[in-house]
């Protein structure tokens, strides 16, 4: 049995394989490529939106805030009655986070 297995095993060796068949080669460069220029380009969209997001969150605070001063200073009562800080950013946020779910896309 040993003198049968003997052969095989020198067959499996003089077996080499052609690199050009067992490489990815330009096909393979290129559909990576290709890969690689889709996800930068898909992070570059993400970054952009993220950005729009916290820009619009910031001008909604700072209009919130500006509202809220007018808002006091016309009552007469000055700072006294003002809310406080988190009060009036809480609020912000609640009106922001509603009026964000226009930029959602679709449900499918």
């Amino acid at each position: 049995m040993i003198a049968a297995a003997v052969p095989l095993l020198v067959r499996a060796e003089e077996e080499e394989f052609d690199p050009n068949l067992v490489t990815p080669g330009v096909v393979g460069f290129v559909a990576t490529f290709l890969v690689m220029v889709v996800v930068v380009l898909l992070i570059l969209d993400m970054v952009r939106r993220i950005r729009r997001v916290n820009y619009r969150a910031e001008v909604r605070q700072q209009l919130e805030a500006e509202r809220l001063e007018a808002e006091f200073a016309s009552d007469g009562e000055g700072a006294a009655a003002a809310p406080d800080a988190t009060t009036a950013t809480s609020e912000a946020e609640g009106r922001a986070a509603s009026d964000d779910e226009d930029d959602t896309p679709p449900a499918r």
